[in-house]
């Protein structure tokens, strides 16, 4: 796989990662939200719905050719944040915070060496 095939996957896993973490923002506070956390607000389902879209991201970096320790990272990534984000309240907290779609990118992009299209840095949370 060329890197330009790399690149224009990894920028469709990065729209959906925003879309599903950072879509919106929270007036006045500024906080990045996604359908990930409005989803999660429906009880029983809504924190199931983006497990999906979330599998589907390490399964597009396996086909990339990601490392076996990103995949289990980001698929603990994925486990943490729907069982964590199926608690109610607290699972809703801290969905605002964790955006382990994001994360889940970015260890990807990383992994791969593929740098941004927006040509931003590796976000923290990914670089250990």
């Amino acid at each position: 796989m060329t890197d330009s095939d790399h690149t224009a996957r990894l920028a469709r896993l990065d729209r959906l990662a925003n879309t599903l973490d950072s879509k919106f923002r929270i007036p006045l506070l500024g906080i990045p939200v996604g359908w990930d956390s409005i989803l999660g607000l429906i009880p029983g389902v809504g924190d199931l719905v983006p497990l999906g879209p979330g599998a589907w991201i390490i399964v597009e970096g396996h086909r990339m050719g990601a490392r076996k320790r990103v995949l289990g990272r980001m698929a603990l990534n994925t486990g943490v944040d729907t069982v964590i984000g199926g608690i109610p309240l607290i699972g809703d907290a801290f969905d605002l915070f964790f955006k382990s779609h994001r994360r889940n990118v970015a260890l990807l992009r990383r992994d791969l060496d593929v740098p941004s299209a927006a040509g931003g840095q590796t976000p923290e949370f990914a670089r250990s």
